[in-house]
């Protein structure tokens, strides 16, 4: 590695003993002897090392130190951590090292900028708003910040130093998304607009270069245009005894270029090219926003305003702490922009926050570092852009988020509560990658689905097909987002395996040539406790209930049933004939002493049309009028049928068909109605086709007017195409 030339070197010392020069004005000779020891390790590390474009990497991390000095009005730890920030990257200097030598609050500051440097912003131009939020979530200290907004300002300024393993365009890219809308946050307006100029000329230099021409061209206009335009301002300054400063300059050509993009104009018609700054240098601290205003007065009376235009910055001050009086005002054909200022508000909006809670200053309101460092977090991170105080402790003691930032593979960030696990954030992602998650790699090491992640982490989910969600992953999840998807899960699971037992209690009665009904099913839920069909099902499938102990209970229920069949056809015998009754008769527990039952042709239920028809071997069946069975039997033997009516609510079933789209979780919504109805399901079969779900529920409801409210309920769920009711 080549050292560096005599001729670099002495451009090294040049650029050091400016820097000494300058902060010598406000450091103690302890602080300046602090960045001197920075210098002489950086001296004798970077040695021959460059930057891309050969420049020495001792000029450029000079620049930076300078940057954050007089630029932003940093301190002497910044400043340190500014000339050391690339020797851990660049030579064998270790942060241990770097804490023994310059404290732990220096090693600190240049962990978190490593960290935040190595951050993948691949997606940054569509997830801007995320990646400023993981960026300050990832910062402990605010002047890892400051030094992030100085490097990319020198390498705006040096482009042929940026580091293409990136990217240039990725570069500025970050420049623009990231670095430059916190610049503007902070109220450092001219880093924003060099960054502003940095970012155009690399994405459209013919425009940039057109419009710079157009303004050098037209400079000798200017000059005169302005000359005039305050000579009547300055004369009644003057005569107020008001002691002022006036500079002006033509609008950035970022911002030209953005307005005439805006409003379709070319460079000629843009509504107020130029910027007149009037500076009040002997307004007292009490009398300023009077001052301010008194110049406002004065300049309004001679030119016309906008009313439109004028900006009260020095009433309710921008968050960044900015304080101003805008107002564009018509000079002939051309609008002017005049921005009226106190000499200690101009001061903050040359530097910003920092120069405006400089903890060197004196005062009443004098502040340590970390309350100042507090409050430009609190500016940083505060969304709400209510009125600025910058004494105001509340943004301070407001903590850090609850929320982190976890990265994709691809570059893309998430944003979870504290606390997540990687199977929280595998849901995130979506819901089949949570459904077969196994574990994940975390910056680069496996761990497990329970593995708990911090703010920043890298997190490459790893799958596979044979995992399913398990119940106890309920306690392996903290965001009510995965907790959901995994009930969900489990409850679709539980009803499938209660399908495989209905099959297998139904073929099983069928082998023991048992007669089944429904009193005997009610039995069977309380002997098994079990609340619903699909709870009993389940507990077949999942062997949980003994077979030949279920065979052997229904056989009991069965020959009770038998007994008291006998006992009701005896007396059926005994009573006079049916059709000699004149009135209807009612269904209730029995119809006038005979024993009756629904048929199984059309399920008639409570509210139903119904008629009876008088069984050979006793006891009535009820149909539903139009029902083909009893229509045909109406015919065939009219002295059988009877007028019935019904008495209250007697528990029937009746049978659904639903058809919905086949999304995940769909059996879930449709259990969970009836589930919140009350309304128990007997048997139930579904499944899928051409990408549509199907279901048949046969249910037990006690009217009909409830069984059309449940239908009602099912059609209104989203994804649920028809909903019927069956025969």
């Amino acid at each position: 590695m080549e050292k560096y030339s005599e001729q670099e070197i002495l451009e090294i010392e040049k650029s050091y003993n400016e820097l000494i020069q300058s902060i010598g004005e406000t450091m103690t000779v302890e602080e300046v002897g602090y960045v001197r020891k920075a210098y002489e390790l950086c001296r004798s590390q970077y040695d021959g090392l460059r930057m891309r474009s050969g420049r020495p990497m001792m000029l450029h991390v000079l620049e930076v130190a300078q940057i954050s000095y007089s630029e932003m009005g940093m301190h002497s730890k910044t400043i340190v951590c500014a000339l050391l920030h690339n020797i851990t990257r660049c030579t064998d200097v270790t942060f241990n090292d770097i804490k023994e030598q310059f404290g732990e609050r220096v090693s600190l500051i240049l962990r978190g900028l490593s960290k935040v440097m190595a951050l993948n912003m691949s997606r940054i131009s569509t997830q801007s708003d995320t990646f400023r939020k993981l960026f300050l979530s990832m910062v402990d200290d605010i002047r890892v910040v400051m030094l992030i907004i100085a490097h990319c300002l020198s390498n705006c300024r040096h482009q042929d130093d940026v580091d293409v393993s990136g990217g240039v365009d990725k570069f500025f890219e970050i420049t623009k998304y990231l670095v430059i809308p916190i610049a503007h946050r902070l109220g450092l307006y001219n880093i924003k607009k060099d960054m502003e100029e940095a970012v155009m000329i690399h994405e459209n230099p013919k425009e940039f270069n057109e419009i710079k021409e157009k303004i050098t061209m037209s400079h000798v206009v200017q000059e005169e245009k302005m000359a005039d335009f305050l000579l009547p301002i300055r004369r009644e300054l003057s005569e107020n005894g008001i002691d002022y400063t006036i500079k002006w300059r033509t609008k950035s050509i970022p911002s030209i270029f953005a307005k005439m993009k805006a409003q379709g104009v070319p460079f000629e018609q843009v509504y107020d090219l130029f910027a007149v700054r009037i500076i009040i240098n002997n307004s007292k601290i009490k009398e300023e926003k009077a001052d301010c205003w008194k110049v406002y007065s004065i300049v309004t009376n001679l030119y016309q305003p906008n009313p439109q235009r004028l900006r009260d910055w020095i009433t309710k001050p921008k968050t960044s702490g900015y304080e101003s009086l805008h107002t564009t005002v018509k000079n002939g054909v051309d609008w002017v922009e005049v921005q009226i200022r106190t000499i200690r508000m101009d001061e903050i909006a040359e530097k910003g926050n920092a120069s405006h809670w400089s903890y060197k200053s004196s005062g009443d309101k004098h502040q340590t570092p970390d309350e100042w460092l507090n409050q430009i977090r609190g500016i940083l991170e505060d969304t709400d852009q209510s009125d600025f105080n910058p004494f105001d402790d509340k943004r301070a003691a407001k903590g850090k988020s609850d929320k982190m930032y976890i990265i994709t593979p691809q570059g893309e960030v998430k944003q979870l509560p504290i606390g997540s696990t990687i199977l929280d954030f595998a849901f995130e992602v979506h819901t089949q990658v949570g459904c077969h998650c196994i574990g994940a790699r975390v910056n680069g090491k496996m761990q497990p689905i329970r593995y708990e992640l911090n703010n920043g982490d890298r997190v490459e989910i790893q799958i596979s097909k044979k995992q399913t969600p398990k119940t106890d992953w309920l306690n392996y999840v903290n965001t009510e987002k995965a907790k959901s998807k995994i009930r969900r899960f489990l409850k679709d699971e539980e009803m499938k395996e209660a399908e495989l037992g209905s099959s297998i209690f139904h073929r099983k009665l069928k082998n023991w040539k048992i007669v089944f009904n429904d009193k005997i099913f009610n039995e069977l839920l309380k002997k098994y406790a079990c609340e619903s069909g699909i709870e009993f099902y389940h507990k077949i499938a999942t062997d949980q209930i003994d077979l030949a102990d279920l065979k052997a209970f229904i056989l009991t229920q069965t020959e009770e049933k038998e007994n008291h069949q006998e006992r009701v056809d005896e007396e059926v015998k005994k009573d006079k004939p049916i059709e000699n009754e004149n009135d209807a008769m009612s269904i209730g527990t029995n119809i006038n002493g005979f024993a009756f039952k629904m048929a199984k042709c059309c399920n008639p239920i409570p509210g139903d049309n119904v008629c009876g028809f008088v069984n050979v071997g006793g006891g009535i069946t009820i149909h539903r009028v139009n029902c083909k069975n009893a229509i045909a039997m109406k015919k065939r033997y009219p002295y059988r049928q009877v007028d019935v009516k019904w008495q209250g609510d007697v528990p029937s079933r009746a049978t659904i068909r639903v058809v919905a789209k086949d999304s995940f979780g769909i059996l879930s919504d449709i259990t969970e109605v009836m589930k919140q109805m009350e309304i128990n399901i007997i048997d139930a079969s579904m499944g899928t086709r051409n990408g549509q779900y199907e279901g048949r529920f046969v249910v037990h409801v006690t009217s009909v007017n409830y069984l059309e409210q449940l239908i009602r309920k099912l059609r209104s769920l989203t994804n649920v195409i028809e909903v019927q009711r069956i025969d």
